[in-house]
């Protein structure tokens, strides 16, 4: 069962709500236009307020959906948590757009809520601070998405390592921002 469910949730992880959504309302594609991300924060920037939240929300879902599936078929803590960052890996890494993906962030808070929803309100409620002193969407992800380690490290353990490679993966996913970052260059909002 396992298995089956990591793939699946790879499957509805590659699913990119941007690229869709992009497509459907004959927008560009955004991984062609602002920062190159197809994710919500460059679907704010190319395609405005409604196309991002629906992009949002539908990151959040293809995290949440595949955790709570597998906690439905009474897969352990830490077997939802990696099918979750399956699901995450779809997102960065998707098949049906030639792997060219989001940063994750999205995904990851879905996958959170899911698994333990306070880890999910700490990333939010950082990532919204930050994102309130700084307007930069990159750096508030950096500070949000390892935040949430600690917490899990002491309330939910066996969802401790699979975050801790996400946070892995999320950060080299970011590793031109965090360039743009130390060098000034990063887009602000």
């Amino acid at each position: 069962m396992f298995w089956l469910l990591a793939i699946l949730a790879y499957l509805l992880g590659s699913l990119s709500f941007a690229i869709l959504l992009s497509r459907l309302t004959g927008n560009p594609d955004p991984r062609m236009g602002g920062s190159g991300n197809a994710g919500a924060t460059n679907m704010l920037r190319l395609a405005g307020k409604k196309l991002a939240i629906l992009t949002l929300l539908g990151d959040l879902c293809k995290g949440l959906l595949p955790v709570l599936i597998a906690r439905l078929a009474g897969l352990l803590p830490q077997e939802q948590a990696w099918i979750g960052v399956c699901a995450v890996i779809g997102h960065l890494y998707p098949l049906y757009f030639r792997f060219r993906g989001g940063k994750g962030v999205a995904t990851a808070a879905g996958m959170l809520l899911g698994l333990y929803a306070p880890a999910a309100l700490l990333a939010v409620c950082a990532w919204l601070l930050t994102f309130y002193l700084t307007r930069t969407s990159s750096l508030a992800a950096l500070i949000a998405t390892p935040l949430t380690l600690p917490l899990l490290a002491w309330q939910e353990p066996a969802a401790l390592l699979p975050m801790s490679a996400l946070t892995g993966l999320i950060v080299w996913r970011h590793r031109g921002n965090l360039r743009d970052l130390f060098a000034g260059r990063e887009r602000h909002f």
